[in-house]
């Protein structure tokens, strides 16, 4: 029996003594480098920069720190001996892209058998991504009158989170002497988010102080998040004042336009002054629609992250239903590459759709066959069911000394000059055995011009069957066109006269 014992023990030896494996594949023996006492940080959350990390402990010369079985680059400290005071190493952003946990352990040169030359582990915690602080930069309107609302303000930022975030989003707040949070409105971007000041909130005048702010991240011990600056929003009895440079700007540009009209009354598309810019926006009057539906203004001259145009943006025209607004903006940033000029682009907002519609926008003004490049477009005219947009390009007038074809270096310089012509473009809406085109209905540029008065745009019927343009005698010619009385003509735009 005694012998039994002693046979097992020294199989339990032999267990303890046997070579075995890391996480990594390695054989490894007992730890017999350094030993790791803390690490300083030792946490972080994904998604922050890199950082120098510290690893206190005691450790052989030339030490190395490894994250995860992989060498980092590390900076020593030693005395005149040559002993190891200080052990820091670099750890680069993408090593805590994603939360998880990483394990730290030091590298010695340490030679003998069954002497590996590694320290003990110690786990490093990469918590989840922290939220952001967002930021404010402009808020349209910043003004209100006593009695009057509810108002939609846009407000302009970094920062901000939807309301799909596991955090639940960003909030904006009111606050005068309690804080009120706002109920979110129309469009939304990661810098720029709107929101409703009821009825309520404007009936007594005074100023708040309208923030943003981000709630932490859940399941994160530093969940980040935060309030922004401050913006004040005030409410007064007389009318809001405009700046002198955006009065100027809106007598300007925005004097001659005029509103376009769904056809139930319920949607109104608009050019209006924003930060010294024209833009277009649509307003759902609720009018005719159930009884939940709540007023809200929209800007449709937007970019895909939600940013106003950074041009001027005009001559809004609109699809029986609402649906689609068309517009002319010399904005650059309304899609990727746009093109130099005055541009013609179509909005589809989605009123009406399907849910799984997405709202987008595209560029109207172009053609395959290039003869659009370096023209000013303008005065957009869209059929009843948003397929069809008829608008005005106008070649400007060529310097001395350009060639034939090529665009003025001061295009746009004055749209009342230069050669015009009516082009319609097909854009397959509801079609699906259809090729997007551009067709031209006047005559090839040169063949007339005219730089009096100022420049006349098409329209186009329901159906997009019939095109009329006023004063047509002198400015642009149709290859089929039909009287209807003096200085207004009729275009054809299929084969039936």
């Amino acid at each position: 029996m005694k012998q039994s014992w002693t046979a097992l023990a020294v199989a339990v030896a032999a267990i303890i003594a046997a070579p075995g494996c890391n996480s990594y594949g390695n054989t490894f023996q007992s730890n017999t480098g350094g030993i790791i006492t803390f690490l300083s940080p030792r946490d972080a959350n994904a998604g922050d920069p890199g950082f120098a990390l510290t690893v206190n402990g005691t450790f052989l010369k030339k030490t190395v720190v490894r994250w995860n079985g992989s060498n980092l680059v590390t900076t020593l400290t030693t005395d005149s001996a040559g002993n190891v005071l200080t052990v820091t190493a670099a750890v680069p952003a993408s090593l805590i892209a994603n939360p998880g946990t990483a394990f730290v352990q030091t590298f010695g040169a340490q030679s003998g058998a069954g002497m590996n030359g590694l320290s003990n582990a110690v786990a490093f915690i990469i918590n989840p991504k922290r939220n952001p602080t967002p930021t404010v930069s402009t808020m349209t309107p910043s003004c209100g009158v006593v009695g009057t609302g509810p108002v939609t303000i846009t407000i302009a930022g970094t920062n901000f989170l939807p309301a799909s975030d596991p955090s639940g989003g960003s909030q904006v707040n009111w606050n005068t002497s309690t804080q009120t949070i706002l109920p979110a409105a129309g469009t939304f971007s990661s810098t720029q988010i709107q929101a409703t000041v009821s009825k309520t909130l404007l009936a007594t005048a005074g100023t708040a102080n309208v923030t943003v702010s981000n709630p932490p991240a859940p399941n994160s011990p530093s969940g980040g998040g935060g309030t922004s600056n401050a913006l004040p929003f005030t409410v007064q009895a007389a009318a809001c004042p405009m700046s002198a440079s955006a009065t100027a700007n809106a007598q300007s540009v925005v004097a001659d336009e005029t509103p376009a009209v769904s056809h139930d009354g319920r949607f109104v598309a608009y050019t209006a002054t924003q930060e010294n810019h024209a833009q277009v926006f649509m307003r759902d009057t609720c009018e005719a629609a159930a009884a939940d539906c709540k007023q809200r203004t929209i800007l449709l001259s937007a970019a895909e992250d939600g940013s106003a145009a950074n041009g001027d943006s005009r001559s809004p025209s609109m699809s029986s239903d609402g649906r689609f607004v068309a517009f002319s903006s010399a904005a650059t940033n309304l899609i990727t590459e746009a093109p130099a000029g005055r541009q013609i682009y179509l909005r589809d907002t989605c009123f009406g759709a399907a849910a799984s519609c997405t709202p987008s926008l595209q560029l109207v003004s172009t053609d395959a066959n290039g003869a659009l490049v370096g023209t000013e477009n303008i005065l957009p005219s869209v059929s009843a069911s948003g397929r069809f947009i008829a608008f005005l390009a106008i070649t400007p007038s060529q310097t001395a000394g350009e060639a034939k074809g090529q665009a003025s270096a001061h295009a746009g310089a004055g749209l009342n000059s230069g050669f015009r012509q009516v082009f319609v473009r097909d854009t397959c809406f509801g079609e699906a055995k259809c090729t997007p085109a551009t067709t031209r209905i006047s005559l090839q540029p040169g063949d007339t011009s005219s730089s009096d008065g100022k420049p006349a745009g098409p329209a186009i019927s329901g159906a997009a069957r019939h095109i009329a343009l006023s004063d047509a005698r002198a400015s642009t010619l149709f290859t089929r066109t039909v009287a209807v009385e003096d200085g207004i003509f009729l275009a054809l735009t299929d084969e039936q006269q």
